[in-house]
């Protein structure tokens, strides 16, 4: 115990030096709003897409350069993610050298066939993942532009996150699937190439129209505006759907104050909804099969004693929409959503969805930089995954689990930590995501060195001030992308202890 104290009085030092090198009186954050039309054509899995950008420069900078994220374009062979993947020591198994197989209708692509900012013409260059647009007229400091995209993309094969064709058989999961704008803070442009690893992006508002067959079933980020013609259980109970004709059908997804969009799509998911009395909608859609179909049905009970937990232990979710989506590879958080993997059983179904709508404060509302910090996002999720966990069991809610507490909840966290000790593969905690040599130091760096970090941080100044520190901090910083001062600076203002 002696030796983490030792180890975490250094970290907190050595963040906050970081941090002020950084730090700002006046934290400005760029905004974005998008608006795209999308016609999907599922026959050839790919689409076009119509893109209406305005781009709020909040910075004191003026900017001659802008730079899109084009992640699609990752899913090709001798993309760096693929030569990352074939070369690291320990390639995630769910990629290895998939990519590098993929036939031309398998990969993945994201075209820019027209760029235009204020109705003129820019000249752009993409380099693998990246979109570096020159401007022909600067952006102001504090002014408003607006791009105009015309794009066309492919869907891969599921791999890595987004695809279609997964391994539960769900068609299309589709993140990262659209030309993004990076974000540009203080440190500059993060125009960071995809390797697979994280996610760092501007708030802002969508409005998303996507145009596809009319026997899907679509689940998104958002509201669903023309619920009224689409149906398929986003309606009241009782009201008469009146679908449009054709054989394709338009829904669009609106969403406010986000900073990325997910969705997904399959003819045969079932839908289901839980309305809270505090205002949230809880959405679940799955494929129903004799694996999933009692387990997703009691699902949305165990979810909904979750955000009552965490709203009030960690803080309130900021949004009134939820879903719970089978599809992916995994689990994989996103904006007021999830995609997880389904065919499981019940207590692994609770815990992947547990620990990714937790994200939905730990990332999703606070923003921090994933790259950059990316234990205050898993590491932080989970820690406070395991204290719901233990929540939920002490309740009685898991299948098995008897009415308890756990005496130690973070044992096996401290027992991953010794493991990647005693193999001398360890990694600094603040190792840039993408540059760790190996995946397994990434994981325990990010997952497990973080959810030390906060249990340590307990034991030094003591239950009460820890948790009244953990609302502080996210009421203090949601919507603001803050770093890791800044959640020092938090806790010794709770805490009345110099930690440095």
């Amino acid at each position: 115990m002696t030796q983490f104290k030792i180890t975490i009085a250094s970290l907190f030092f050595f963040f906050f030096a970081i941090g002020n090198i950084f730090a700002q009186a006046d934290r400005w954050q760029q905004a974005v709003d998008y608006k795209m039309d999308i016609d999907f054509d599922a026959k050839k899995h790919q689409f076009k897409g119509v893109q209406t950008l305005v781009y709020t420069n909040n910075s004191p900078d003026e900017l001659d350069k802008v730079f899109y994220h084009l992640y699609f374009n990752a899913f090709q062979p001798g993309s760096m993610m693929d030569v990352r993947s074939r070369t690291i020591s320990d390639p995630d198994r769910r990629v290895g050298d998939r990519i590098f197989h993929l036939k031309e209708n398998e990969i993945g692509f994201q075209k820019i066939k027209s760029l235009r900012m204020n109705g003129k013409k820019l000249k752009y260059e993409v380099v693998g993942t990246i979109l570096e647009v020159t401007l022909k007229t600067p952006i102001k400091p504090h002014s408003k532009v607006t791009f105009e995209m015309e794009f066309e993309a492919q869907v891969p094969l599921q791999i890595r996150r987004s695809g279609r064709d997964n391994a539960e058989g769900v068609d299309y999961s589709m993140s990262q699937w659209y030309p993004k704008m990076c974000e540009y803070d203080y440190q500059g442009w993060h125009a960071t190439p995809y390797v697979g690893r994280e996610f760092y992006g501007i708030w802002g508002d969508f409005d998303v129209k996507i145009t596809i067959d009319k026997n899907y079933i679509l689940a998104a980020t958002g509201f669903l505006k023309n619920w009224d013609v689409i149906g398929a259980g986003y309606q009241p109970e009782g009201y008469a759907v009146k679908p449009p004709r054709g054989d394709k059908k338009t829904w669009n997804f609106v969403a406010k104050k986000v900073h990325d969009f997910v969705w997904a799509a399959d003819p045969d998911y079932t839908h289901t909804k839980l309305e809270r009395k505090d205002g949230l909608t809880m959405h679940f859609f799955y494929i129903k099969n004799e694996k999933t179909e009692d387990n997703w049905k009691e699902l949305p009970n165990v979810m909904s004693k979750t955000f009552s937990f965490v709203n009030k232990k960690y803080g309130q979710y900021p949004f009134k929409q939820y879903s719970f989506i089978q599809g992916g590879d995994g689990g994989m958080e996103y904006p007021q959503a999830t995609l997880i993997t389904g065919n499981r059983g019940f207590n692994s179904l609770v815990g992947v969805a547990v620990h990714e709508s937790l994200h939905s404060w730990y990332q999703m509302a606070l923003g921090t930089n994933e790259s950059l910090y990316p234990w205050m996002d898993e590491g932080f999720t989970s820690y406070a995954s395991a204290e719901t966990m233990n929540y939920l069991k002490a309740q009685g809610l898991l299948h098995g689990a008897q009415p308890a507490a756990a005496v130690d909840i973070h044992k096996s966290t401290y027992v991953g930590y010794n493991n990647i000790v005693t193999s001398g593969l360890e990694e600094p905690l603040i190792t840039h995501a993408d540059h760790f040599n190996t995946n397994y130091a990434y994981g325990v760096a990010s997952y497990v060195k973080g959810a030390i970090f906060l249990h340590q941080l307990q034991y030094i100044i003591g239950q009460e001030a820890f948790d009244k520190g953990m609302l502080e901090y996210y009421n203090t910083w949601k919507f603001k992308h803050p770093n890791s001062n800044d959640f020092i600076r938090v806790m010794e203002k709770v805490s009345g202890l110099e930690l440095d």
